[in-house]
């Protein structure tokens, strides 16, 4: 087959193929691997989850080539799940004391320190909830719980950053008080 009726057979077909994962693994790797390092925590245990995510996809079953994307960050996230297998009730809070990359957003979003340093269980659901827009039910499912669990967690996940983020206003404010 030629080239030429390669690529018109490709561009005919709905699925997307192994040439397809590899664009968009290649094209969005910073994207994919701040959802994985979101999710983990771990430099070594992210790229465990990315790496994983390609092989899963270049092996699994028909995907819409419209659809590839989500796929692929599906992906991560159940490697992710079943790399920390993040449990309700479980408290994983790093201390205050623990040290946790300081990747502030410039931009005002949420700093990922701050979502860093919230438990598994809740930053699991902060980050597929609200970041990655999974619905309530999808998410339940995904980590094996009930829409209750999710709710809970998301709230505790929002106060949280909230009191971290009214911790850091106040601190601003008082140093910029005593630089005057």
């Amino acid at each position: 087959m030629t080239k030429a009726a390669s690529l018109q057979k490709r561009e005919t077909n709905p699925y997307a193929i192994r040439e397809d994962f590899h664009a968009i693994f290649n094209e969005s790797l910073d994207e994919l691997y701040q959802l994985s390092f979101l999710l983990t925590r771990d430099h070594g245990t992210a790229e465990r989850c990315l790496v994983g995510g390609l092989e899963d996809c270049v092996t699994s079953n028909r995907i819409f080539r419209d659809w590839a994307h989500s796929w692929a960050k599906r992906v991560i996230v159940q490697n992710a799940i079943r790399e920390l297998k993040p449990r309700p009730n479980v408290s994983t809070f790093l201390s205050s004391g623990a040290i946790v990359p300081d990747i502030d957003s410039p931009d005002g979003h949420v700093a990922m320190s701050a979502v860093l340093g919230l438990g598994d269980f809740e930053r699991f659901v902060f980050v597929i909830s609200v970041l990655e827009h999974y619905s309530e039910h999808e998410c339940a499912l995904l980590l094996g719980c009930s829409s209750k669990e999710i709710r809970e967690a998301r709230a505790r996940a929002l106060k949280e950053l909230t009191d971290l983020s009214r911790r850091d206003l106040l601190l601003d404010e008082l140093f910029q008080q005593e630089t005057k």
